[in-house]
């Protein structure tokens, strides 16, 4: 699901950019973007550790229509760069979220510039956000979301944005459907544009699709150069180039 005109999508893509130390893995004779590829697992091959097997198909399925491959420059998509991946290793991690204050108490239509105004942490948002998003799904289409077609998923999506998926009607009345897909967004992005340690942004497709020149310790001369496309590649903190 392309959130801006394909027009946009690289403006979209620097603008969400978190810049993450490069891992130091770089095997002898190969390129840092060639090491992180190898050492990468494939995204069929690879076995969910937090998520469900159906938790895993809705991940695989949202976040294939949040970034997907193709656009402007033929950039590589969300399982591409094994997001997926990212976000599971995330969750799995037991001190992930674990700073978010709990204790209340919150109201669930409160503005943006309120906080953080629901009680789950963000494992509990996944698993509950998926089982409320399936659950509306086989109520409107007698199937799953992973099992929609392209254009019924984005339809989903754009309606969980927009809270046109009532959680409340499905019996939760603490997370909108919005806390979901802003979650599952936002960690979407980050897993597409940090660093391939993490899990996803593998071999540093995105940063070479987008020009984003890593850990180079300067580039200041290519800073005000517009309109010119980049054309060293991504550096490692060692300074392995890709």
């Amino acid at each position: 699901m392309l959130l801006q005109k394909p027009s946009s999508r690289r403006k979209f893509l620097l603008g969400s950019l978190m810049a993450l130390p490069l891992s130091s893995l770089v095997f002898k004779g190969l390129t840092a973007a060639q090491a992180a590829e190898m050492a990468a697992p494939e995204l069929t091959d690879y076995k969910p550790i937090f998520f469900s097997a159906d938790e895993w198909q809705f991940i695989l399925a949202a976040t294939d229509r949040l970034i997907p491959a193709g656009g402007q420059g033929k950039a590589p998509g969300a399982l591409e760069t094994n997001v997926p991946i990212f976000i599971d290793q995330q969750l799995h991690d037991e001190n992930f979220g674990q700073e978010i204050y709990l204790q209340g108490p919150f109201n669930v239509n409160a503005p943006a510039t309120m906080g953080y105004q629901i009680p789950f942490n963000p494992q509990q948002i996944y698993k509950l956000g998926i089982k409320l998003v399936n659950q509306w799904s086989q109520n409107t289409h007698q199937k799953p979301f992973h099992q929609l077609s392209q254009q019924e998923k984005d339809d989903a999506l754009t309606q969980m944005n927009k809270n046109g998926i009532d959680f409340a009607a499905l019996g939760e009345n603490n997370m909108k459907a919005s806390h979901f897909f802003s979650q599952m967004l936002s960690d979407t992005k980050h897993g597409y544009l940090a660093d391939p340690m993490y899990g996803g942004n593998k071999g540093m497709k995105a940063w070479i699709a987008i020009g984003f020149p890593g850990a180079r310790a300067s580039y200041m001369e290519w800073v005000k150069q517009h309109n010119i496309p980049y054309p060293l590649g991504p550096v490692s903190v060692k300074g392995e180039r890709a």
